[in-house]
């Protein structure tokens, strides 16, 4: 069996699991590394930090370029089918008929971690999203005094793909990619008795 067959294998079994998974507050399963990946649907919390960087970004973006929420991005030759808290991508006439989205055609992908879950975010995504192209990933961690990391520059390391840079934010600066700005002074903290 090849690496396609196992994918497109994961993909149909996704398929169906995906929607028991919504009956029992899970989200739809993720797939990397020929294995799917099962995550409890944000809270609340998580999601108002997206509220909030979503009302930052959506304004400032170009026509043409547009921002959606828990979206999936895939690449089918890489065998990776992510779906990201947030994500800027190129608005193209056949959006609406697709799927997934194309990660040729995205800009940023934001992920907001969620507290018991962060090596998702720091480790998995930060490999899978260079190898699918992505050029700038940013990490937002509300999680104690909360923190940002921002990726990119796409170069090859070991024989893959890799992000050439990296730097870390504090709540409270401001995160630049490209022409767009995020202030992060404003962003929700979760609270030491919260769980996601």
């Amino acid at each position: 069996m090849t690496e396609t067959d196992i994918y497109r294998h994961l993909r149909d079994y996704r398929d169906v699991l995906g929607a028991q998974a919504e009956q029992h507050g899970a989200r739809w399963p993720e797939i990397s590394d020929g294995r799917l990946i099962m995550m409890m649907s944000p809270r609340a919390r998580h999601q108002f930090v997206g509220h909030r960087l979503r009302k930052q970004l959506e304004p400032q973006l170009p026509d043409g370029v547009i921002l959606m929420v828990e979206t999936d991005v895939e690449d089918a030759s890489l065998g990776i089918l992510r779906t990201p808290d947030l994500v800027v991508v190129d608005e193209t006439a056949d959006l609406a008929h697709r799927e997934a989205l194309d990660p040729r055609s995205v800009h940023l992908i934001i992920e907001i971690v969620s507290r018991w879950n962060a090596s998702n975010d720091y480790r998995e995504k930060v490999a899978d999203y260079p190898r699918m192209g992505v050029p700038h990933y940013v990490i937002v961690d509300p999680r104690d005094q909360g923190s940002a990391v921002r990726h990119w520059g796409i170069s090859t390391q070991s024989g893959q793909p890799a992000y050439e840079n990296e730097e870390h934010y504090r709540y409270g600066d401001t995160i630049t990619v490209g022409e767009w700005k995020i202030d992060t002074t404003d962003l929700p903290r979760y609270d030491a008795g919260s769980e996601r």
